[in-house]
């Protein structure tokens, strides 16, 4: 049932994402920023633990999840080391995303000739 779960998690937030994208002038690079400042700000509100128990890994893995993650980081590192914590807090949280993500952009980079599309 957890993957059930998982997977309308994911998907709902995926088809409001396809949503967004068909029916509105959003740019995806929009969107994005969108969905991790959104889920920063439900992360911070306390919020998106209720869509992390309903949705398990579909509410973590996608950029709400991500956002999340830096809002939870930052309230950590605020609570431990004070103001300091506003600047740390979100990277520290968030390092092994981010350092996955410049690799394996290298990489496929290397791998695929990409373009801008026309």
């Amino acid at each position: 049932m957890d993957y059930i779960k998982a997977f309308l998690m994911g998907g709902l937030i995926c088809a409001i994402a396809q949503i967004l994208i068909d029916k509105t002038k959003l740019t995806p690079a929009r969107i994005l920023v969108t969905y991790v400042t959104l889920g920063a700000i439900l992360g911070g509100l306390g919020v998106y633990k209720k869509l992390i128990d309903i949705g398990g890994a579909g509410a973590t893995i996608p950029l709400l999840g991500f956002g999340n993650s830096l809002a939870q980081g930052v309230i950590k590192a605020v609570e431990k080391d004070g103001l300091i914590g506003v600047f740390t807090g979100g990277l520290t949280a968030t390092a092994g995303g981010i350092s996955a993500a410049v690799f394996f952009g290298y990489i496929f980079s290397l791998i695929f000739n990409p373009r801008t599309k026309k």
